[in-house]
């Protein structure tokens, strides 16, 4: 850690994912001799390839605006590069480094050939006109374009990249190429896209979620679950545990959190998804316009008595005072659909205290999982219907909590997080020693 901090200074986010992996998997790797005396995590954790690039673009003014582009291709052990885009102020090298490390965990264990990449920009779409938006994707993808391929790396959305981000970015490598291929995940269903695939990393966490409970001999039926974000994985999951008879209290953004006590109904997931995802709008709008919901600004969903946490926003957003105050009041399951929500020290207080943990690289794998299967009907030139794809998805999720399991079953009970990181650790690195990488 000592020399991987040194190579790579000021980059706080990846410190933090590399110590969770390492600290959790080193016992295992000292136990194993075909891993032991081998540089695997050094080598894990230095990207095969950082790429950046200035995307220039013009405004609706006519002035010419200037942004930061990234690429970081981690791992391709086990395949092409594979892993979202994002389009965020917050972008740096540090935060996709840290994305595209959890990348090549949670890819692995969806058990299908995905390597793992990250990458995106500073821009900000909140604000932007839609010309806005399209002048700037087709600028980043002018740069982008070389540095990828249906066998070579393959991007997916992630924040602030959704399908109409998708389209203009697919539009403009086309046009480059004159080559129609699946170079790109996330597409509309009607030109290569998969079903099911916009719902597939909220339905993922749900999915996770539920064999998390059976473990402990629940279900969902009656859990009252608070659920962060607005975006994408948020209305998906909130849908999902809804229809399962969960009783989702809260959405939130980043200006404040809708709070319903006896719970959110699929009506209100709707006005949200249009809210969101058309509109752009704020969540205070879904307490403004139905009775029965609270709004509470500048506030998160941790300051209410929950059974289940779902923190589906971003990085860091669960420390270990909220899940002190959650646990107090009843809290027995925080099962993650953002990447790397919870801080280090709530995690270590959520394993003291004996509450299920399913860390993020298992638990939202669900997006990548169906973006792997629209790689696959792409290839195969045709479309699986909702029930086949959400079967496989339901299937991959089973396969994961199991690989969880096996790997991360000490003293009775289960660290999901430790066999997680074990599980997706080792088919990786069996890789990189069959090719001779390490």
């Amino acid at each position: 850690m000592d020399r991987i901090i040194k190579k790579n200074p000021n980059q706080p986010e990846f410190h933090q994912a590399v110590l969770e992996v390492f600290e959790s998997i080193l016992p295992f790797v000292v136990k194993n001799k075909k891993y032991a005396k081998r540089t695997l995590l050094e080598i894990m954790s230095e990207p095969e390839r950082t790429i950046g690039f200035r995307i220039s673009w013009q405004n609706d003014e006519g002035n010419i605006e200037v942004n930061k582009g990234y690429r970081v291709q981690m791992s391709s052990s086990i395949g092409p590069y594979k892993g979202g885009l994002r389009f965020h102020p917050s972008v740096n090298l540090s935060i996709l480094k840290f994305l595209a490390f959890e990348q090549i965990f949670k890819n692995s264990l969806t058990s299908l050939p995905l390597g793992a990449g990250k990458g995106g920009s500073d821009f900000d779409p909140k604000g932007k006109s839609d010309n806005e938006i399209r002048r700037f994707c087709q600028n980043f993808m002018t740069e982008l374009y070389r540095h990828i391929g249906d066998s070579t790396d393959i991007p997916a959305g992630d924040i602030g990249v959704g399908a109409r981000e998708i389209g203009y970015l697919f539009g403009q490598y086309k046009k480059i190429t004159n080559q129609f291929n699946g170079v790109l995940t996330g597409k509309t269903y009607g030109w290569g896209g998969s079903l099911i695939r916009p719902e597939a990393t909220g339905y993922g966490c749900v999915y996770f979620t539920q064999h998390l409970l059976k473990d402990r001999n629940e279900d969902l039926e009656g859990q009252k679950i608070g659920i962060s974000g607005s975006g994408n994985v948020a209305q998906y999951a909130a849908e999902k545990a809804i229809e399962l008879g969960g009783i989702v209290q809260t959405l939130s953004d980043s200006k404040g959190v809708v709070y319903a006590e006896n719970g959110l109904k699929q009506e209100h997931i709707e006005f949200t998804k249009i809210l969101k995802n058309e509109k752009r709008g704020r969540i205070k709008e879904l307490a403004d316009h139905f009775d029965g919901i609270k709004y509470f600004e500048s506030e998160k969903p941790w300051r209410f008595p929950l059974s289940i946490a779902l923190p589906s926003a971003t990085q860091n957003e669960l420390n270990l005072g909220e899940v002190n105050s959650l646990v107090s009041n009843g809290l027995k399951y925080v099962v993650e659909g953002a990447n790397m929500p919870t801080t280090p020290d709530a995690i270590s207080f959520l394993h003291a205290n004996n509450v299920a943990y399913g860390p993020g690289k298992a638990s939202n794998a669900g997006g990548v999982a169906t973006s792997g299967l629209e790689m696959s009907q792409n290839a195969l030139k045709l479309h699986w219907s909702s029930q086949e794809v959400d079967q496989k998805l339901q299937g991959i999720m089973t396969n994961i909590h199991a690989q969880c399991k096996e790997f991360g079953s000490e003293s009775g009970s289960i660290n999901y997080a430790k066999g997680a990181n074990i599980a997706g650790f080792v088919r990786v690195a069996d890789a990189m020693l069959d090719q001779g990488l390490a």
